[in-house]
């Protein structure tokens, strides 16, 4: 599942919740060479790289996605995802509207995108007025760079306004729910539904 949003409209938050919820999912950490926020962690936030040593990741084929927001890099490495999808896991993706993209055009039959609007702009300048882990010129940046992200909302299968978070989040677990039902899902359906039409009435 992909799911993207402008910075303070909530989708770390859903994100998180659902992967808490769901033990068959298990949340995607992206790597970035900004710097961590006060009570950051590496490896749980981000993996927190220098400039030289992610572009190198780059060089090595070692991401499944990239893209400069902001003047810093951010992308998702490869191997741990491949390695939950190999041990059968669904992986959440808190990722910009470019790396979804990209995720999905290697993978459109497996990718779920979900889009988080604020409810109004003012709301979502006072969420990062409010976080006070960024300067006024950083909050500008990220309400600036907002606008452009909010035009690619179109591209997602799944649009969720975060008026209310309880709200928001139960839409985003009825969408997993749904996704997860979908028979190209579940491969051990076909051998379900023939044992069921061989048992005896």
């Amino acid at each position: 599942m992909l799911v993207s949003s402008p910075a303070g409209a909530g989708k770390t938050s859903l994100s998180r919740r659902l992967v808490a919820d769901f033990a068959g999912m298990t949340l995607s950490i992206s790597a970035t060479t900004r710097k961590p926020r006060p009570g950051e962690e590496e490896g749980r936030e981000y993996f927190f790289k220098a400039r030289a040593e992610f572009e190198a990741m780059i060089a090595a084929g070692e991401l499944l996605e990239w893209a400069e927001v902001n003047g810093q890099l951010y992308g998702t490495p490869k191997a741990p995802v491949m390695a939950a999808l190999e041990a059968g896991k669904d992986v959440m993706f808190d990722i910009d509207w470019q790396g979804a993209r990209q995720i999905a055009e290697q993978a459109p039959a497996d990718s779920v995108r979900v889009f988080i609007l604020p409810p109004s702009w003012p709301d979502l300048a006072r969420r990062l007025h409010a976080r006070a882990q960024d300067s006024v010129e950083v909050i500008n940046q990220r309400l600036e760079l907002g606008k452009r992200e909010i035009t690619h909302w179109g591209e997602y299968d799944y649009v969720i306004v975060n008026k209310d978070f309880d709200r928001a989040y139960a839409d985003l677990s009825h969408i997993y729910r749904a996704e997860r039902l979908k028979p190209g899902r579940n491969p051990w359906l076909p051998e379900f539904v023939e044992g069921l039409l061989d048992e005896t009435i």
